[in-house]
């Protein structure tokens, strides 16, 4: 006991000092977590036979909250918004960079055919956890190319699914391969069926229970109970904890708590992930390093250069070539994904030990060197090609203050612009749709391209300086998300809120806002006024007088 303590507690002060180094030089924490699990390797022998049931379990549990975190977020609407670039792009790049990198292994290196193509499309993935973070905290996670990556990167995570499966496929007792997908279609029909026909009913009674607690303790207990509990239902179906952990995710984001559920973990979440980090960290071997010192090098620069040119010439077909540049320069890394799957397959001796140790650290410094080119996206991008128009050039809000807030450039939002532009009244507009915000340029609003649902960008307009917030928003699940981001980030600023009927209503109000107006009411108002002084004008009597 005291020899694990020892440990956390080394480990927290190493990952801490390294990271606060790193952030100096726009390094993110995930390397600084990386370095401390290599360096608790080393210092307490963690990396020896004896650790590795422990070491393995330890990963298994950050990858099963990562991945409960990606399911939370997931969303089907999402989807149909950006189908091309989900599907078209997402699903090419994942297709001919899988196949290229398995044929390669299979047909160069001579490895397995289990083994090229799980290591192939490992290596088609990249970093969600680096390339997202960075894209957001430069306000491009909306402009040109900010759109192709995060359909690519979303297709790439729908896709560890099927690769993990493959991996459970792969790992079976031998069976006919009939069989085998037989037996794991049954299984999985059954195991949704449980999750997301019974267990969703089930959920949302359990969830309200907890909630007449007035606790904050017990309900995040509870989530964690349901997502521990359906990631073993997924074990014992035959799956992977990860999978069980995604789908739980997916289960919590069909309820009325996902947002409260996404809050109360945002918070644990970088925690989570940085246990995982650290313990891929610990599997590094440094003997690997010095013993194929050419070998590395070459791998990683062959890996990140064949993937950044598949995938500009694939999107190249399709967008302007600025665009599929930066977003090629972006997505060229391995990712942490491709971490957990090598972890899984070396485990089950899927890939031979000394294959996993040069993947592994491949993998790794692909990562490090990812925010460094990243920073330089521009720079590369205007050396070979012309510059594109404004759409990936973030608006900065610095030094606003005692302005309104307009959340949605709608036509409802529109007209409260202008009548704020009369009175000479300061605003600043936040909208995610591209065609409005050209619109609100040529008439040069004062206008932010971005998702006002993110606590950065509302912290970037100056929402706690505000005087006040008005939300326009039409879709009501949007809506509800940019309330809730609002009371985290501004709960002191005057908020109105437009919603569409009496449900929706309820929902906002239930946030604490200062005012819900009901669009549907008031025009039915309006309307109503209309027919009555309509009526007066016509008989000359007030409507409902004796004759």
């Amino acid at each position: 006991m005291d020899n694990l303590l020892t440990i956390i507690l080394t480990t927290v002060v190493i990952a801490t000092l390294l990271n606060v180094f790193f952030k100096r030089f726009q390094i993110p924490t995930v390397i600084g977590y990386i370095f401390a699990g290599a360096l608790i390797s080393q210092l307490f022998g963690l990396s020896h036979a004896k650790h590795n049931e422990s070491l393995h379990q330890l990963a298994e549990f950050g990858i099963v909250f990562l991945m409960f975190t990606i399911g939370l977020e997931f969303s089907v609407r999402h989807l149909k918004k950006m189908r091309r670039e989900v599907f078209l792009y997402g699903g090419l790049q994942m297709v001919v960079t899988g196949n290229l990198f398995g044929a390669f292994a299979h047909e160069i290196l001579g490895l397995e055919l289990k083994s090229s193509i799980i290591i192939g499309f490992s290596l088609a993935l990249s970093s969600t956890a680096i390339v997202l973070k960075m894209l957001t905290e430069r306000n491009e996670i909306h402009s040109g190319y900010g759109r192709v990556v995060l359909g690519v990167l979303l297709l790439q995570d729908i896709a560890v699914i099927p690769i993990l499966l493959m991996l459970s496929i792969f790992t079976a007792p031998q069976r006919s391969v009939a069989d085998m997908l037989l037996w794991t279609t049954v299984d999985a029909a059954l195991l949704l069926l449980i999750i997301f026909v019974l267990g969703r009913y089930v959920l949302e009674r359990f969830l309200a229970w907890t909630l007449s607690a007035d606790s904050e303790e017990i309900f995040l207990l509870a989530a964690l109970t349901i997502v521990v509990g359906i990631s073993y239902l997924a074990h014992r179906f035959g799956f992977s904890y990860s999978l069980g952990a995604f789908l739980a995710g997916m289960t919590l984001s069909e309820t009325r708590f996902k947002y409260r559920i996404e809050a109360d973990l945002m918070t644990f979440r970088d925690l989570f992930l940085g246990i995982f980090f650290v313990t891929i960290g610990m599997q590094i071997e440094p003997a690997t390093l010095l013993e194929h010192w050419l070998l590395i090098p070459l791998l990683l620069i062959g890996v990140m250069s064949a993937k950044a040119l598949v995938i500009f010439l694939l999107l190249g077909r399709f967008l302007q070539r600025r665009t599929a540049l930066k977003s090629a320069l972006a997505l060229m890394q391995v990712g942490e994904f491709a971490l957990a799957i090598f972890a899984i397959a070396a485990q089950n001796r899927l890939i031979d030990p000394e294959v996993d140790q040069l993947l592994i650290v491949t993998v790794v410094l692909s990562m490090i060197v990812t925010p460094f080119i990243l920073n330089h996206l521009r720079t590369i991008a205007d050396r070979l090609f012309a510059r594109e128009p404004e759409a990936d050039i973030p608006i900065s809000s610095s030094g606003y203050q005692d302005h309104v807030l307009i959340l949605g450039y709608g036509p409802l939002g529109q007209k409260i612009a202008a009548g704020l532009r009369q009175r000479s009244v300061p605003y600043l507009i936040i909208e995610h749709d591209y065609r409005l915000v050209e619109e609100a340029r040529k008439h040069e609003e004062p206008i932010l391209l971005a998702n006002a649902a993110s606590d950065a960008i509302l912290k970037e307009a100056g929402a706690p300086r505000a005087m006040a917030a008005v939300v326009a928003i039409e879709n009501a699940e949007k809506t509800r998300m940019v309330v809730d981001a609002l009371t985290r980030v501004a709960p002191g600023v005057h908020t109105v809120v437009a919603v569409r009927n009496r449900s929706q209503q309820e929902i906002i109000e239930s946030f604490g806002v200062d005012r819900v107006i009901n669009t549907a009411e008031l025009v039915a108002r309006e309307i109503l006024d209309d027919l009555l002084h309509c009526a007066v004008d016509h008989s000359g009597k007030p409507v409902g007088a004796s004759s």
